[in-house]
Order: C-alpha cells, then structure tokens, then sequence
C-alpha cells in the first residue's frame, strides 16, 4: 500500500478505537511514536534502493502518520514524541538509507515545532536520539557488544511517562534529545 492509504486505514482505526474506548471529544496527553527498524548498505549495496525503502516507511512514514495522528487528537499543551537517531546528526555511508530518514523524521520535528506545524495550541514535539537502544533484536544481532553503553528500554518508557504526566520535565518545542549511555548511566542532552 501507498502511504496515504495507510494513513487513512491507521487514522480510522485510531477513530474506531476512541469511539469503542467511550472517550468522546476527549484528546490525549500524549502520543509516542517508537516504530523503526535498521537497515544498512552504501550506495552501491545491491539491496540500497529496497533498504532505503524500507527506511522510509519505518521511519518516515511512522513519523508523518502519527504526527497527523497528534494534529487532530492530542490536546493542547500534549507532547508528541518522535524517534530520530544520534548517529544521524552526521553521514551515515555504511546506512544511507536509514541516515536520510532518521534525518528526515529530525526535520519533520523542527517542522512541527514551528508556528503554523499543525499541532494543537501549545503543544511540545521532541525527538530522541538514542545511540543503541536494549532490545531483544538488537542484543541478537549484536550478541558481542558492549551493553553498558546501550539505553534500556525502561529508561525510554520512565522519561516518555515524565514527559506525559509533567510538562515541566520536558525539553524545547522542537527539541532533538540526544540520549547517551555510557557504563550503565543514561543523560539526556539537547542537540
């Protein structure tokens, strides 16, 4: 499928789901966006243009349907959160296609954050950038590395919980969080 179709098959759904929920009018504090995947390849990799596909609709597409998502069902003052990728702040030559389009969801974000964006009155967008995220997949394909210097996925869900609940936790309109982990500690810097 095309990505509007998508688009419009996700926004019904979300629509479907709030109704079913009994909800109503009511909008949400808060809508996270953590779809992605990794794909590598340079330029002349026999599978870059089908990995930089793939990117693209991981990352991109994700990004741009849950930001029209916030647009009409986030409430005022919500945080819409997005998931770029600290190694994306530069060239990326062994993963263009996942560099162009964690680089694309980081600009998606300064979009948004900009007056006239879409988003509801007051609402905050932030992306984070993790380096190397703990994950089953990742622990799989990576069984050899260094895991202190990986951000659990409990450190992700506890700071995404701060950024719902308390306003005043959360970083810039438009903010780019960079977050590092070094021998099990994990920060959080704006880029």
């Amino acid at each position: 499928k095309q990505w509007y179709q998508r688009r419009v098959a996700i926004t019904a759904g979300v629509n479907s789901e709030i109704e079913k929920s009994g909800i109503g009018a009511e909008k949400f504090d808060a809508i996270f966006c953590v779809a992605g995947g990794w794909a590598g390849g340079d330029a002349a990799n026999k599978d870059f243009v089908k990995n930089t596909d793939l990117m693209m609709k991981q990352s991109i597409w994700t990004s741009v349907i849950s930001a029209n998502v916030a647009a009409h069902h986030l409430k005022e003052g919500g945080v819409l959160t997005l998931a770029g990728a600290e190694p994306c702040l530069e060239g990326t030559s062994f993963m263009i296609g996942y560099g162009l389009s964690k680089a694309a969801v980081h600009q998606l974000t300064a979009s948004l954050a900009q007056s006239g964006g879409g988003l509801p009155t007051g609402a905050v967008v932030q992306c984070i950038l993790p380096k190397t995220l703990d994950t089953p997949m990742n622990r799989k394909f990576m069984a050899n590395a260094d895991f202190t210097t990986w951000t659990p996925m409990s450190y992700i869900t506890e700071m995404f919980t701060k950024w719902a609940e308390d306003p005043s936790s959360r970083h810039p309109n438009g903010a780019l969080v960079k977050i590092l982990t070094i021998d099990s500690i994990t920060t959080e810097t704006v880029v």
